[in-house]
């Protein structure tokens, strides 16, 4: 087995980056959703209920700052966020700082709705549960290539039983995965309790839930019923749906694409 895909989000909800290589932090790979949209009172935006987040490139400068694009909106280029912190109501982040106010015009011209753009000044003061451990949703999160063909081929079943038309294989990027392997038996994945990536440690923490963000297509952000649908029928248990793993590194270092894949 190998590591096939890296994959970053630089800003919680939009594009993601995909990587030859990144550093394992303790809260999971460098940069990634270390910035995040928010409303006026500091709730998180996110991309089940504003999937045009999806439509977000970002890009980070050699400054430090971002450079952004998305359909239909001019490139926007800020600088890094500086200053004091503010208070914000996320579930597991009282605080952060202000991107530059241009960010903010950005993205509520974007949305339609007041946004601002902040920035995770110091990972650490993130929420950490022991059984998660180190990422803003939750640490480094794993797929599998076969599990997802696996899913593809579940999925087309269940067009043919409703005599619909097959649809096309889904997009990896639809599952936001950090991790993508290659050459495991479908949902070998869910038996494992650690994986050993290169020369990186990972304790498994558990399953990946899935939620309303994974029925949004990110190239067209259009609404669909899949993979929901088809997971709720062969994959939910204990109330969600499952896909995926979620992994806490043991120990840090650089992972790399074609690095081996070993479970324990």
């Amino acid at each position: 087995m190998e590591l096939a895909e890296i994959r970053t989000y630089l800003i919680k909800s939009t594009r993601g980056i995909s990587r030859p290589s990144a550093q394992v932090l303790p809260w999971g790979l460098e940069g990634d959703r270390r910035w995040a949209v928010v409303d006026p009172l500091g709730e998180l935006i996110w991309v089940g209920e504003h999937p045009r987040l999806l439509s977000v490139s970002a890009a980070e400068t050699p400054e430090g700052g971002l450079r952004l694009s998305a359909r239909a909106m001019g490139e926007l280029k800020i600088p890094p966020a500086t200053g004091d912190t503010i208070p914000l109501g996320c579930s597991n982040l009282d605080r952060a700082v202000l991107a530059h106010a241009d960010a903010h015009e950005w993205f509520t011209r974007l949305l339609g709705r007041p946004a601002r753009l902040v920035w995770l000044d110091d990972p650490r003061r993130r929420t950490i549960t022991e059984k998660q451990g180190g990422l803003w949703d939750g640490p480094l999160m794993l797929v599998s290539r076969s599990s997802l063909q696996r899913l593809d081929d579940w999925i087309a079943e269940g067009a043919m039983e409703r005599q619909e038309h097959p649809p096309a294989p889904l997009d990896v990027a639809r599952l936001r995965p950090n991790a993508v392997i290659d050459g495991a038996e479908p949902f070998a994945e869910d038996a494992w309790t650690s994986v050993r990536i290169g020369e990186i440690d990972f304790r498994v923490s558990g399953l990946c839930d899935r939620c309303a963000a994974t029925i949004w297509d990110p190239a067209t952000q259009e609404r669909g019923k899949e993979p929901l649908r088809t997971l709720a029928k062969r994959r939910r248990w204990d109330g969600e749906t499952w896909f995926g793993i979620r992994l806490v590194p043991r120990n840090l270092g650089e992972l790399r694409v074609g690095d081996e894949v070993r479970p324990g």
